[in-house]
Formats: structure tokens, C-alpha cells, sequence
């Protein structure tokens, strides 16, 4: 019953967190903060120990990212911007392709993961889907730090997590997990275009 109530109340932050996201809102990552610090008892119980210590990573990093986003800058960027209005302030950090030069080392920061986690719990765990739950992980770290970062490929990252979380949910019998995670499969598409927008028009 516990297990479900937390299930259920991580369901509705996330939602909040989604529609956040979606808008590029800085606030998101109070939402971050919050969603991680209750699926750590939920994934834990579940025995997905790698999501399990995927969202200790998700609470750093949504430090990182509120941070980054409140007073990070891009190069370039001019001091009559930085000195706008507090509104124009929380939304400072505009949104950009991801650095070519970033891709082969987020490459393979996610094949090292990837493996490193599933060795992990192959080896050390009762885990028995040790190389779904890895993928999930592994994606999703590299997927947490372009958001952090606000590139606009991030919502790959998140496709690619959500569709496999969902069928990974329906199997271990996290339902209202598993339906989130079918939402932001489907709402990460229309994420990728609303940005590719947003960025146009900064």
C-alpha cells in the first residue's frame, strides 16, 4: 500500500515535472528535486537497483541544472541580456544544438555505462533484467546532462529512455509508472519540435 501511494504521488510529480519540461520552464527542476527523492524507495522495492541509483545521480544533477540554467552562458552572450527582468532572468539560458565535438564522448560515457552497470548487476544483484534496466540507466545519464545543459537532442535521449522504461514498468508491475513513462514516450516527440520552435524564435 506505501509502495503504491509513493508510486502514485511520483506519477503526479512527474506529470507536472513533463509538462515543465515541455515548456522549458526553469522550474522544472524543483519538480526534479522532488520526483527522484520519491522513486528511490519506489525502484528500490521494485528491485531495479540500477534506476535505484540512477536517481540519487537525478538529484545532483538537478542541482547542476538549476544552477546552469539560472546563471550559466553561453559564449557570446551579452551583458545587456543578462541584466533583463526577473522574468526574462529564470529563462536566460537560451536553447542550442548540442556541440558536435560532444558527441563521441557522450558516446561513450553511455557505452562505459552501460556496460559498467550491467556488470554491476549482473554480478552483485538479484536483478532480472540487468541489461534493460542498464540501457535505461546509461541513457538516461547522458540524457540528464544535455537537459542540464539545454540541448535540444536531449528529447532523443528521453525517447529512446521512455519507450523502454515503459515496456520495463509493465513487466516488473509498476502500472502507474509504466503509464507515465507511455505519456513521455509520446509527449518527448512533440518536446523535440516545441523546442526546435522555441529556439527559433530566441
Amino acid at each position: 500500500m506505501e509502495l503504491d501511494f509513493l508510486e502514485i504521488f511520483g506519477t503526479l510529480v512527474g506529470l507536472v515535472y513533463l509538462w515543465l519540461e515541455y515548456r522549458a520552464s526553469i522550474y522544472l527542476w524543483i519538480a526534479g528535486i522532488i520526483m527522484p527523492a520519491i522513486y528511490i524507495f519506489v525502484y528500490y522495492k521494485a528491485g531495479l537497483y540500477a534506476d535505484f541509483g540512477i536517481n540519487i545521480y537525478y538529484l545532483i544533477a538537478a542541482v547542476y541544472g538549476w544552477f546552469f540554467w539560472m546563471w550559466g552562458r553561453r559564449k557570446g552572450k551579452s551583458r545587456e541580456s543578462a541584466a533583463m527582468g526577473e522574468n526574462d532572468k529564470l529563462q536566460q539560458l537560451s536553447i542550442v544544438h548540442t556541440p558536435r565535438r560532444y558527441y563521441l564522448p557522450l558516446f561513450f560515457v553511455f557505452i562505459i555505462s552501460f556496460f559498467g552497470i550491467a556488470w554491476i548487476l549482473i554480478n552483485f544483484t538479484d536483478s532480472n533484467v540487468p541489461w534493460l534496466d542498464s540501457f535505461t540507466t546509461a541513457l538516461s545519464i547522458v540524457g540528464m546532462w544535455m537537459l542540464a545543459r539545454k540541448y535540444v537532442e536531449q528529447w532523443w535521449a528521453w525517447i529512446g529512455v521512455d519507450a523502454v522504461s515503459t515496456g520495463l514498468y509493465i513487466y516488473k508491475g509498476l502500472d502507474f509508472t509504466a503509464a507515465l513513462y507511455g505519456l513521455y514516450t509520446i509527449i518527448a516527440i512533440f518536446g523535440y519540435f516545441k523546442w526546435k520552435k522555441m529556439m527559433k524564435q530566441e
